[in-house]
């Protein structure tokens, strides 16, 4: 009988993920170019040596059990720590990450952070960027759990002992709805018992576990959920809701017409955000020390919060 040491490899643990995304043995054999029954066979093989059941059989589609549904939490995460090995690795060798991840929130200007990119991928580095979109907690949320290596627009870095953190800047927002609103038309200020009885639209948290945090919406309150703060921007433009906005963003909608800003009882609300990395006693990488260095200018500070004209 296999040991689960010897079954459990990173080739097993992939597998495993293949059969849970495709929903079947069938479809993940054909995706790994494999005959069906090695890939049954491969499974019971880990299955054995578990000796817990992984997917149920009993209908067409592959369902995992619970436990196998463990497996694959701690398999992705064992995955994860694999490839940071063999990245911290390569860094020493070279000086250079094989990969950079940049988690981005929702309120940062991406046309800013693709200008920056391009500066970076002009010098040719041997170091693959891969962009993150996130959103309140989960920006921190990537940084964190080791998903991202530099997180854009952290509101929060209380009790991150492990992180290095720098101010980004401040962020104002106002309360702004399309001129067909019904609150457009409203006395001013308006009260929390008025905005409650119309829809708000909010950006979802991208946190993967618990919560999430919600900013500004009233108890009892519709709301619209949308996944970036552009498709927020959309649907107050046609109306579909109200709330506050960046007031970067909104800067030209309002200028034009297409929004109109609104006082409310409640104060203007301004958030600092942050830029941050996860402490470490080594060496930063080439990449992380040339991201450093770009943020250091007050300017792309700004204009990662600020231009959003266009976008």
């Amino acid at each position: 009988m296999q040991t689960a040491r010897k079954v459990l490899t990173p080739e097993a643990l992939a597998m495993l993920q293949t059969i849970a995304d495709t929903g079947s043995f069938a479809a993940a054999a054909r995706a790994l170019g494999m005959v069906p029954s090695a890939l049954t066979y491969r499974v019971r093989q880990m299955e054995d040596a578990l000796d817990v059941l992984l997917f149920d059989r009993s209908s067409r589609q592959a369902v995992a059990t619970q436990a196998g549904l463990e497996l694959l939490r701690e398999g992705e995460r064992l995955l994860q720590e694999i490839d940071a090995v063999a990245n911290r690795v390569k860094r020493v060798a070279t000086g250079w990450e094989p990969q950079f991840t940049i988690a981005v929130d929702a309120i940062i200007a991406k046309a800013t952070v693709m200008e920056l990119c391009e500066r970076f991928l002009e010098g040719a580095p041997p170091t693959r960027i891969r962009l993150r979109d996130e959103t309140l907690s989960g920006t921190l949320e990537a940084l964190t759990s080791g998903q991202a290596d530099l997180a854009l627009g952290v509101a929060d870095m209380t009790q991150n002992i492990g992180l290095h953190g720098q101010l980004l800047g401040e962020v104002r927002f106002v309360f702004a709805v399309a001129p067909h609103h019904p609150l457009a038309a409203s006395n001013e200020p308006l009260c929390d018992e008025e905005l409650r009885q119309h829809r708000a639209v909010a950006v979802a948290d991208t946190i993967s576990r618990g919560r999430g945090m919600s900013i500004g919406l009233l108890g009892g309150q519709d709301v619209l959920t949308v996944a970036t703060m552009q498709d927020k921007l959309d649907a107050h433009i046609r109306g579909l809701g109200c709330g506050f906005l960046p007031e970067s963003m909104v800067m030209d909608h309002l200028a034009t017409g297409r929004l109109v800003a609104r006082n409310t009882v409640r104060a203007p609300r301004v958030v600092s955000l942050n830029y941050a990395w996860r402490a470490s006693s080594a060496t930063p990488g080439r990449a992380m020390q040339w991201w450093l260095d770009v943020l250091g200018s007050a300017t792309t500070r700004a204009a990662l919060l600020q231009r959003h004209r266009g976008v």
